[in-house]
């Protein structure tokens, strides 16, 4: 991803655009086809030849083609005929664009491959579900993480369409009327390079395009620090669910060498903070002055690449914390039992008001005898087998029935089917 950013591929965008819009002069007769044929052979620049030149024009496009002509000659005449600069600087700003798209999705398809494949290992590992970080309801970690495979199958059609809008360059001229060109000849360069022409432009590109393409590399990283969250809250002490892999020899704290800390989703977290940042930055380039200012060049010098160099990075590394981490289904169920039986209070309620009570009742009963249970340090079901008015509606039988695990995880796979079909 960092090569797709370096100076020399980004001018090398730059002289795609340029000519390209040679080849259509030329078929159009502006450019005799022997001058064409010199300009293909010859065409080229130096970067640190376009910084000295800089130096004293303060002008990057100027710079960039007065580097070309140094390498083409007298032909150079007909290069960036009718164009203005950011024909060139934001057709070629697609093309990067589009072309750090293909890595991010990806890293995207190779994070939901992860997901999937330790979703299915542990479909039917039962784990407690936690709202509020309290004991919940019974729930499998396959289902967990079938779950954040969901969600990014969402971040990829997200992202598709992200790319599709980027995927646009304008040859219009100064202040997108054609001045100096055509409408036709717009849409020839345009297919030469990969791109559909934007329908209406002004001297820019619309930075509404790009602040979606920001705001989908947000919410990818806001994913990504989701379910890092979930992994760091897994590994605590406390819980002890799931741990990231510790590699021999690795150190998680200069004064206390039994630690083993979360760091590579920590680190996720952080640099999620960033991308989200950047999204916001995006937003701001959307209202330009006029036919355009310049206000939103620098924001995207820093945004682009860091963006998606940070993104794509993030979902390799995530990827590889998923196929890595360790699982503890024996303390899974250790922390099932925790709460002594609690987690199936919602079963007991449904089974007392089909008895016949009102659900308000119902509930009542089942609150007292739980927390009775909570507050003594006692088994639930036990307490309820105490109770006689419990009893007399349920039965034993029934009561024990209450407490099924697999009966609350029956739909699992039915959910499995809906999220991989």
């Amino acid at each position: 991803m960092a090569r797709i950013w370096q100076p020399h591929n980004r001018y090398r965008k730059w002289l795609d655009v340029e000519l390209a819009v040679c080849e259509a002069w030329t078929e159009r007769g502006q450019i005799p086809p022997d001058a064409m044929e010199r300009i293909r052979e010859r065409a080229d620049f130096d970067p640190d030849r376009i910084d000295e030149i800089e130096k004293t024009t303060r002008h990057d496009v100027i710079a960039f083609t007065t580097s070309v002509a140094e390498f083409v000659g007298e032909d150079s005449r007909y290069i960036h005929r009718g164009l203005t600069s950011y024909d060139v600087v934001d057709t070629a700003l697609c093309l990067l664009l589009k072309e750090a798209g293909g890595l991010i999705r990806s890293g995207i398809v190779e994070l939901m491959e992860a997901l999937k494949t330790r979703a299915f290992e542990h479909k039917h590992t039962p784990m407690v579900g936690r709202s509020h970080g309290i004991h919940a309801e019974p729930i499998t970690f396959g289902l967990k993480l079938a779950i954040f495979y969901d969600e990014m199958a969402r971040h990829l059609k997200r992202w598709d369409a992200a790319v599709e809008t980027v995927s646009v360059g304008k040859i219009s001229g100064a202040v997108g009327t054609y001045a100096h060109l055509d409408p036709e000849m717009e849409s020839t360069v345009l297919r030469r390079l990969g791109l559909t022409p934007a329908p209406a432009s002004n001297q820019v590109i619309q930075r509404d395009r790009h602040a979606a393409y920001f705001t989908a590399l947000a919410l990818i990283a806001s994913s990504i620090e989701k379910i890092a969250v979930e992994i760091r809250h897994l590994q605590r002490t406390e819980v002890g669910e799931v741990e990231e892999f510790f590699h021999k020899g690795q150190k998680g704290s200069s004064a206390m060498p039994h630690k083993r800390n979360p760091v590579l989703t920590e680190n996720l977290s952080g640099l999620a903070r960033v991308v989200r940042g950047n999204a916001l930055a995006a937003m701001e380039n959307v209202a330009l002055w006029h036919e355009r200012d310049i206000s939103h060049s620098s924001v995207e010098r820093v945004i682009a690449p860091d963006s998606t160099i940070l993104v794509d990075f993030m979902l390799h590394r995530l990827a590889s914390v998923v196929r890595e981490m360790t699982v503890y289904p024996e303390r899974m169920l250790e922390n099932l039992g925790r709460s002594r039986g609690l987690i199936f209070s919602e079963t007991v309620l449904l089974r007392l008001a089909d008895s016949g009570l009102s659900r308000e009742a119902a509930y009542a009963k089942v609150q007292r005898n739980a927390m009775k249970a909570w507050e003594k340090g006692r088994d639930f079901k036990e307490v309820l087998l105490e109770d006689a008015e419990v009893v007399s509606l349920l039965g034993q039988e029934g009561i024990e029935e209450c407490f099924d695990v697999s009966r609350s995880l029956r739909w699992v796979d039915a959910i499995f089917d809906r999220v991989f079909s």
